[in-house]
C-alpha cells in the first residue's frame, strides 16, 4: 500500500476530532456517534480498518464508487486501500464506529490467519444485517470496549482492549462466514478472488509473481488480474504486496530477527532490496518504523 496522506481517513488524522474521548494512541478509535465520525462527501481513501453498525434509520454511501444503503443492525466494513465518499444519513440515523490501524489489527489477529481472510472477503459483500441478538452481543462488546480504552490508569489498558477485540473479531469473522456460505449466486469472479487470496496467504514469504499465481489456478495472468481487480478494485500486485508488507511489519515489531534475516524468510535478495521495497510501501525505512 502507498503511504498515507492528510487526506486519508486513518486513526491518527480522526483522533484529532475527539479531544479528549475514546482512542489509543494512533492505533484505536471508537465513535459513539456516527456524527463523529470524520468522514466527507467527497471521496477518500481509507486507510485503516473501518468498521461501524447501524443503531437506528438509515445511510448511504459509495465505496470504490458502488453505492451501498445500510439500516438498523447493518455492519459496515471498509478496508485499507478503498475509497468512501457521498455519504448521506437519514434525520434519525444512530450508530457507533471502530476504526483500527492495520498494524494494530495485524497485532491483534497475527495468530489466526483465516480472520484476516474473512475480513478481506468483505471486500465482495462489505454490508451484512445482524439479528437482533447478535446486534446486541455487538454493542455489549463495543461498550465493554470503550470502558478499557478510557480507563487510562489501568495499567494493562492496551492489552486487555485487544484481547477484547480479538473476541469481538472472532464473532464478527464467523457472520462474514456465514454470510459467504449462504450468500446467493457466487460469481466465478468471487470463487476466483477468493481462491486468489487463499493461495497468497500461504505462499506471498516465497513468491510475488502473479504469474505464479495464475499458473497455479490454471488461468492466464491477464485473466487473473482482470478478475481480482473487478471484484476487489486492487489488483493481484496490491494483493500481494499488502501481505508482504504487513508480514514485515509484523516482524519489524514483534520479533528479534534482524532486518537481513527477515529478507531472507521472504524471499528477498538482499537486506538493502527490502528496504526500498518496504519505504516505497510503507513510507519509511525498516530501521526507523522499528524505532517507531
Amino acid at each position: 500500500m502507498k503511504p498515507s496522506t492528510n487526506m486519508d481517513i486513518t486513526t491518527q488524522n480522526a483522533k484529532h476530532t475527539l479531544g479528549d474521548s475514546s482512542f489509543i494512541d494512533d492505533d484505536l478509535v471508537l465513535f459513539d456517534s456516527f456524527d463523529m465520525v470524520p468522514l466527507s462527501t467527497e471521496p477518500r481513501r481509507v486507510g485503516c480498518l473501518f468498521v461501524a453498525m447501524c443503531l437506528e434509520g438509515s445511510a448511504q454511501y459509495t465505496v470504490d464508487t458502488k453505492e451501498y444503503m445500510v439500516h438498523k443492525n447493518d455492519v459496515i466494513i471498509v478496508n485499507e486501500g478503498q475509497v468512501i465518499g457521498n455519504y448521506m444519513f437519514s434525520p434519525d440515523c444512530k450508530g457507533v464506529a471502530i476504526m483500527s490501524s492495520i498494524d494494530f489489527f495485524a497485532e491483534i489477529i497475527k495468530e489466526v490467519h483465516e480472520i484476516s481472510q474473512l475480513f478481506l472477503l468483505a471486500y465482495s459483500r462489505p454490508v451484512f444485517n445482524l439479528k437482533q441478538e447478535k446486534a446486541e452481543v455487538f454493542m455489549s462488546y463495543f461498550n465493554n470496549i470503550r470502558l478499557r480504552v478510557d480507563d487510562k490508569e489501568h495499567h494493562f489498558r492496551k492489552q486487555l482492549t485487544m484481547s477484547l477485540l480479538k473476541a469481538m473479531i472472532y464473532d464478527i469473522g464467523n457472520e462474514i462466514y456465514q454470510a459467504q456460505v449462504i450468500a446467493p449466486k457466487r460469481t466465478r469472479a468471487d470463487a476466483i478472488f477468493t481462491k486468489f487470496i487463499a493461495l497468497v496467504k500461504v505462499h506471498f514469504r516465497q513468491e510475488r509473481r502473479v504469474g505464479w499465481y495464475a499458473q497455479q489456478m490454471c488461468i492466464t495472468p491477464k485473466y487473473l488480474s482482470e478478475t481480482v481487480k473487478q471484484v476487489s478494485k486492487r489488483t493481484p500486485n496490491d494483493w500481494i504486496d499488502h501481505y508482504v508488507s504487513l508480514e514485515i511489519r509484523v516482524l519489524l515489531k514483534n520479533s528479534t530477527m534482524s532486518i537481513k534475516q527477515i529478507a531472507q524468510t521472504l524471499n528477498f535478495p538482499n537486506q538493502s532490496f527490502l528496504g526500498k521495497y518496504f519505504k516505497e510501501h510503507v513510507g519509511m525505512p525498516p530501521t526507523k518504523y522499528r524505532r517507531s
